[in-house]
């Protein structure tokens, strides 16, 4: 992240908004929470982990902010309806929404059980879509408001062939939220999507893992992790400059130019680093 983005913080369209965030109960959710109340954003938490939520919302809370925490599991449209009203009622009309749950699995594609598949699209994709049926009515009635999800770069390009169920949620979401945006920019509703690369989350710890002895791929050795706090301020700047695709990293791009000018290359490539032991661990 560039000196830049760390000081360009205009307000807008956080200030005197509400937003609800779907998965702000710890890592970059949490810290997303944090920054759009820095910016003048009510916030409402929203997650399965309700102390995580509770001491998300006591944070915003402890910097002068407005936040609620409630209870949500976004494998279930009901739930998902139901915090939204309730956010509603606590802190006022919704105007930005971020659909920020992830989970992971790892392992040969083999291996990993049928029901897994379905528990990572359930949670990382259908809670996309739950959210959806709920909030693009109320923004486009009123014509404004920000619908943010949060993908990967999984998503963006191939190399984490020891998660797929991740990385066939992740690209969903992403072709998902591009397609959103030519239906809804027209209508006054922005869309984002959040592509986070190298991290430093939580999200590993809790990682299942269906296979023996796989070794983990990462997206590359050319990225920096980043910091929860980073990734947050990048989203910001990002909305507030109206992109529709952000990544934690902008060197991103070039990967994914590269990766159009031939995929079959690239693939290979991406082979190739793995028979020489290069596993695409990125510097700390």
């Amino acid at each position: 992240m560039s000196q830049d983005d760390a000081t360009h913080a205009p307000s807008a369209p956080f200030k005197d908004s509400c937003a609800l965030i779907y998965g702000a109960g710890q890592g970059i959710g949490r810290a997303v929470a944090l920054e759009f109340a820095r910016r003048g954003a009510r916030v409402a938490i929203a997650d399965i982990n309700v102390p995580g939520a509770q001491e998300t919302a006591a944070a915003i809370k402890a910097i002068g902010g407005e936040a609620a925490a409630f209870a949500c599991d976004v494998t279930r449209e009901d739930s998902i309806r139901e915090v939204a009203d309730q956010a509603e009622r606590a802190l006022g009309d919704v105007d930005i929404v971020m659909n920020n749950v992830g989970v992971i699995t790892n392992g040969n594609p083999e291996d990993i059980p049928l029901d897994e598949w379905r528990r990572i699209i359930d949670l990382n994709l259908f809670s996309v879509i739950y959210s959806n049926q709920v909030f693009i009515p109320k923004l486009t009635a009123r014509g404004r408001g920000h619908i943010v999800n949060t993908a990967s770069f999984a998503g963006l390009y191939p190399y984490a062939a020891n998660r797929m169920p991740y990385v066939a949620s992740k690209a969903a979401v992403i072709a998902l939220s591009e397609s959103m945006a030519l239906y809804l920019h027209p209508q006054g509703v922005r869309v984002s999507c959040l592509c986070p690369g190298p991290v430093a989350t939580g999200v590993m710890n809790a990682m299942k893992s269906w296979s023996e002895n796989i070794p983990f791929r990462g997206p590359g050795a050319q990225y920096k992790v980043a910091t929860v706090e980073q990734a947050a301020v990048t989203l910001a700047n990002g909305m507030c400059d109206g992109r529709v695709i952000i990544p934690t990293d902008d060197k991103v791009w070039e990967v994914i130019r590269r990766h159009a000018a031939s995929p079959d290359a690239f693939i290979q490539d991406k082979i190739d680093e793995v028979a020489r032991g290069e596993f695409g661990k990125p510097s700390m």
